[in-house]
């Protein structure tokens, strides 16, 4: 009974937070499958316990000075640099990574503690029994966690293929769960999650971060446009229920592509305008976002952070493939070569590009402290998925699809794309996606699931396996996915055999 109560302390505590810090909230720690607590606040922190591992896709990696989670999905495009031995960049660099090098262990152990949050609140959220906790409202939960359940799931089939299937709380500590294929993964938990959680009447948007039926239709899109492609190669109907997805979010109007770019920055535009979805952070620690101090050039003396890690920046060769004009590539706008030192303000000029999208203005020159949030989908990445997906289903692209791609590029500086025929609109789309979304963990996915690279030095779209990067390294089959950490398959040898090539 005195474990119990501290339970509901604990959880009554933690529910009086603002929604602001709702991501900030450990229920998790504290709600067990034992729990039989019945309360409308207990059920809103179930649900909120699912959110706390998106920072997960930012954590910082133990033992590697500059590491971040995000690196990973960077490194592996050859489109990155790094100013840090420390990241382990060169074995990205070379293609000589292994199943024990950075990263692996950290992705797979944040989206598994995700999906077991996600997993007590499915189960619990449906026996709670209380007053001001309608149907309605445990529908709108469970959309929320099986939403997220579907993201960590997508995250992990993508990375590394063939993974364990849970979708329950454990029952006792046999946890040696074999792997099964990613297409059952897709077709058993992450298609049927989001099919459920789009009969919820969650709001098309959320100003507090939560999810939004404009987050479960845009992870949607995403699902069904990776489920069409390779690996699962679910062809045409899946490019089509993808356009249907996406062109939903872009009609609701309830999300606007920003007049510029400096707009994705400014800390007021968190939730809302062009962001669909975000991680949530804020200026404190540890809630603090890592990629500002992660992608500032190494010992810049720029900023008011005692480390300036200079973790990843673009190669030259990708800067340079930019079309002419493209205002995305000019200073302070995606990148910057140059800022006033902290000192005394003279202008520090930088050996190299160096990323501006995670440039929290305030945290540089004040706080140290960035209150950027990091974004998981906006609008413009729906829109390049439409264009697309429908093109594919419909064997040319619409107007719609013109449309949208001619939108990203007017922001841009760019002309209209005029009249292309199917393959060379898509190759725009692609392009458009490199450039637009680069450095925010989507060109990786692209390159898997479309199984073609764009040559940043001949202009040409290469086959995935094959690919010779700037750094004289070639694709093989081996990269096609991540290896499963050694530390997982020495507790777990129902997890082997390892993913080719580890």
């Amino acid at each position: 009974m005195k474990k119990l109560r501290n339970i509901l302390i604990v959880a009554c505590v933690l529910l009086t937070c603002s929604c602001k810090k709702f991501l900030e909230e450990k229920p998790a720690s504290f709600l067990t499958p034992e729990s039989n607590l019945s309360s409308a606040k207990v059920a809103r922190a179930l649900a909120n316990g699912g959110y706390q591992n998106l920072q997960g896709l930012l954590t910082g990696q133990s033992g590697s000075y500059g590491g971040n989670t995000w690196n990973l999905m960077e490194f592996m495009t050859g489109k990155a640099n790094s100013d840090l031995g420390q990241t382990g960049f060169v074995n990205f660099q070379n293609l000589i990574y292994s199943n024990t090098s950075f990263y692996f262990d950290t992705w797979w152990q944040q989206m598994y503690l995700g999906i077991g949050a996600t997993n007590l609140a499915i189960q619990k959220i449906p026996t709670i029994n209380a007053s001001g906790l309608t149907d309605g409202d445990k529908t709108n939960l469970l959309a929320e966690a099986r939403t997220l359940r579907a993201l960590y799931y997508f995250y992990l089939v993508r990375m590394y293929g063939a993974v364990p299937k849970v979708i329950e709380p454990p029952k006792d500590l046999n946890l040696n769960v074999p792997r099964v294929p990613a297409k059952q993964i897709y077709d058993e938990v992450i298609i049927p999650d989001l099919l459920e959680a789009e009969k919820s009447s969650l709001p098309w948007i959320d100003a507090t971060g939560k999810v939004s039926m404009g987050a479960i239709k845009s992870l949607l899109a995403d699902v069904y446009l990776t489920y069409a492609g390779a690996a699962i190669n679910g062809g045409n109907q899946y490019y089509a229920e993808s356009a249907k997805r996406s062109l939903e979010v872009v009609k609701s109007n309830a999300f606007s592509l920003f007049g510029n770019y400096a707009a994705m920055i400014n800390t007021a535009n968190k939730n809302n305008g062009e962001f669909i979805f975000q991680v949530q952070f804020a200026a404190s620690v540890p809630s603090t976002n890592p990629l500002t101090s992660l992608t500032i050039p190494n010992f810049s003396g720029i900023s008011k952070y005692s480390d300036e890690y200079g973790s990843v920046y673009p190669t030259n060769q990708f800067i340079a493939s930019f079309p002419a004009g493209d205002r995305r590539v000019q200073e302070k706008q995606f990148f910057y070569t140059t800022y006033p030192g902290i000192k005394d303000g003279t202008p520090i000029v930088f050996r190299n590009h160096y990323i501006y999208k995670w440039f929290d203005v305030n945290a540089v020159t004040n706080t140290a402290k960035s209150d950027l949030n990091y974004t998981i989908y906006r609008l413009a990445d729906v829109m390049l998925m439409y264009a697309e997906a429908s093109n594919r289903a419909e064997g040319g692209p619409n107007s719609d699809a013109k449309g949208y791609v001619d939108a990203i590029r007017n922001r841009a500086g760019l002309v209209p794309i005029g009249t292309l025929g199917q393959t060379a609109f898509e190759q725009e789309v692609w392009v458009q996606r490199y450039y637009e979304l680069c450095f925010e963990n989507k060109m990786w996915f692209d390159m898997l699931r479309t199984r073609k690279v764009h040559n940043d030095v001949t202009g040409a779209w290469d086959n995935f396996v094959g690919h010779t990067t700037v750094f004289g390294k070639t694709f093989t089959d081996k990269q096609l996915l991540f290896p499963l950490p050694k530390q997982e398959t020495d507790v777990n040898p129902n997890l082997l055999p390892n993913n080719p090539g580890f």
